[in-house]
C-alpha cells in the first residue's frame, strides 16, 4: 500500500484484532482451566459422600454390600456421575448402571485426566485411592465442550466486528493523526518559485511535527534568498552588460561606416558585430527565461480556433521548410477553442520547427499534427533526424543543452527549447519530447487547455527577442 494513510489504519485494525484473539485465546484456556477443576472438585465431592456412605469399616464388608451402599448414594445422580471401583488385583468390584458395564480407562501415573468411553463421551475423570479399593469417578464435559464452543463462535463473531471497527477507527484516526501532515505537503506544494513568501503554520504544541515545521520554514527562507539573489545577480548583470555590449557595437560600426578600415579588418569588424548581437540575444532570453519563472510575464489571452491560427501561419512554415530543402507535412484534427497569445505561440511552434529542420536530412519530411479535442489542444512536430535517447529528452529542455550539433553549424544560444517550455507553461500547458515510434527521428509536442466560458485577457509586459536551440 502506498498511502502512509492506509498502512496506519490496516496496522492499527490488525493490531487490535491480534490483541483481541490473543486475549480470547487466553480467556479460552483459561475457561477451560475453570471448568475442568469445577468438575474435579464435583468428582471430589462425590468421592467423599461414597466414602462416608461405606464407612470406617468398608474394608470389612463384602461385596455385595458395598455395591448395595454405593448404588443407594449414586442412583440419584447416574446422569452426572459414571463410576466404576476396582480391587487391585482382583476384577472391578463396581459399575454405575450407566456406563452399561464398560470400564472407565485408566491413564497410569494420572488421578486427573480427561478420557472417552464408547457409548458415553467424553469424561473428566478423578481417580481416587481408597485402600483396597480405587475409585474412579467420571462426568461428562458435554455441556463443557458446547460452552467452550459457543464461547469460540462469540469471539469469532467479535474478532470480525472488531476489524470491521477497529479499520473505521483507523481510517478516521489516522486522518486525523495525517491532517497536520497532509497540510504540510499542501503548503510546501504551493510555495514554489512565484511564491517564495508563503511559509507553513507552525502547529501549536512542541512535539515532532512542530520541528519539522521550524526546519522545512527555515529552508524556505534560505531557499528564498538564494532565488532571490541568483535573480537580482542575473538582472543587474544582464542591465549592466547591455551598455558595454551597445557602446562596443557603436564603436565598430562607427569604424565601418568611416571606411577607413583594410579588407580584412572589416570582416573581423563584421565577425564582432554578429557575436555582439548573439551575446544581445543571449542576455534577452536570460532576463524572459528568468521573469517567466517568477510570472513576471503577463499574456493577452484571447480566445480563437487553433485551425485558424495555423493557417495563418503555415504559408510561412512552408516558406522556411523550402528554403532549407525539406518538405512540410501538416495534418489538422477538431476544433475548438483556445486561450493563446498568437505572437508567443508562433515563435514556439517556429522554434520547434527550426530545430527539426537542422537534424532532419535533405527532402527529409516534417510532420505537424494538430489536434483539438475534449482534453485540449495538442501540437506535435516529428523530423527525420538522429533523434535522442530517453535520458536526453528528459534534458532538451534544460539550459544551455543542445544535442546532435554538426561541426561548423551555428550552434544556437540552447536556449530556445526553454523559451517554448516557459511560453507553454505560461499558457497553462506542458511540453515534452519524445522518440518516435514509427521511424527515426524526434517528436516534440505541446498541449494546452481549452479557453475557460469567459476569458478576461491581460496585457503582455515583456517581448523579448527569441531564438531556436
Amino acid at each position: 500500500m502506498k498511502s502512509l494513510r492506509a498502512r496506519l489504519s490496516l496496522w492499527f485494525a490488525l493490531s487490535a484484532t491480534i490483541t483481541l484473539a490473543v486475549l480470547f485465546v487466553v480467556g479460552y484456556l483459561l475457561l477451560e482451566s475453570y471448568i475442568q477443576r469445577d468438575l474435579d472438585l464435583l468428582n471430589k465431592t462425590e468421592f467423599e459422600q461414597i466414602r462416608a456412605r461405606l464407612g470406617t469399616d468398608y474394608s470389612a464388608l463384602t461385596p455385595q454390600i458395598v455395591d448395595q451402599r454405593i448404588r443407594e448414594t449414586t442412583n440419584y445422580a447416574s446422569v452426572l456421575f459414571y463410576i466404576n471401583i476396582d480391587e487391585p488385583p482382583h476384577d472391578i468390584l463396581f459399575y454405575s448402571n450407566n456406563l452399561d458395564g464398560k470400564p472407565i480407562p485408566d491413564v497410569p501415573g494420572k488421578h486427573v485426566y480427561n478420557t472417552f468411553v464408547p457409548g458415553v463421551g467424553e469424561l473428566r475423570v478423578g481417580e481416587f485411592i481408597m485402600p483396597p479399593f480405587d475409585v474412579t469417578i467420571g462426568t461428562p464435559t458435554r455441556q463443557m465442550r458446547q460452552g467452550l464452543t459457543a464461547y469460540v463462535e462469540v469471539s469469532v463473531a467479535l474478532l470480525v466486528i472488531m476489524l470491521l471497527t477497529s479499520g473505521l477507527i483507523g481510517i478516521a484516526t489516522s486522518r486525523m493523526i495525517l491532517r497536520p501532515v497532509r497540510l504540510i505537503g499542501e503548503t510546501a506544494n504551493r510555495i514554489r518559485s512565484d511564491n517564495l513568501a508563503e511559509r507553513i503554520a507552525v502547529p501549536s504544541g512542541k512535539d515532532e511535527l512542530f520541528d519539522l515545521v521550524r526546519l522545512l520554514n527555515q529552508m524556505f527562507d534560505r531557499l528564498e534568498a538564494s532565488f532571490k539573489q541568483a535573480r537580482q545577480f542575473s538582472e543587474e548583470v544582464s542591465h549592466e552588460l547591455k551598455t558595454p555590449l551597445s557602446l562596443v557595437r557603436l564603436h565598430a560600426e562607427r569604424l565601418l561606416v568611416e571606411g577607413r578600415l583594410e579588407r580584412r579588418h572589416e570582416d573581423a569588424v563584421l565577425v564582432q558585430l554578429d557575436e555582439l548581437a548573439r551575446i544581445n540575444q543571449m542576455i534577452d532570453e536570460l532576463l524572459f527565461i528568468s521573469r517567466a519563472e517568477v510570472n513576471g510575464v503577463k499574456l493577452n489571452l484571447v480566445s480563437q480556433h487553433p485551425a485558424h491560427f495555423l493557417r495563418s501561419i503555415e504559408p510561412d512554415l512552408r516558406v522556411l521548410a523550402e528554403h532549407r530543402g525539406r518538405r512540410l507535412h501538416s495534418v489538422q484534427h477538431g476544433d475548438g477553442l483556445v486561450a493563446m497569445e498568437e505572437k508567443w505561440l508562433r515563435q514556439v511552434i517556429f522554434n520547434l520547427l527550426t530545430n527539426a529542420l537542422r537534424v532532419s536530412p535533405p527532402n527529409g519530411m516534417i510532420v505537424m499534427q494538430s489536434t483539438v479535442d475534449s482534453s485540449g489542444w495538442c501540437v506535435s512536430i516529428a523530423d527525420q533526424g538522429p533523434g535522442l535517447t530517453e535520458e536526453q529528452c528528459e534534458r532538451v529542455f534544460d539550459r544551455f543543452v543542445r544535442f546532435n550539433v554538426q561541426a561548423g553549424e551555428d550552434q544556437g544560444s540552447g536556449l530556445g527549447l526553454t523559451i517554448c517550455r516557459s511560453i507553454i507553461e505560461l499558457h497553462g500547458g506542458s511540453i515534452r519530447a519524445q522518440p518516435r515510434t514509427d521511424g527515426p527521428g524526434l517528436r516534440v509536442s505541446f498541449e494546452l487547455p481549452l479557453a475557460p466560458p469567459m476569458l478576461e485577457p491581460s496585457h503582455a509586459v515583456i517581448q523579448p527577442l527569441l531564438g531556436s536551440s
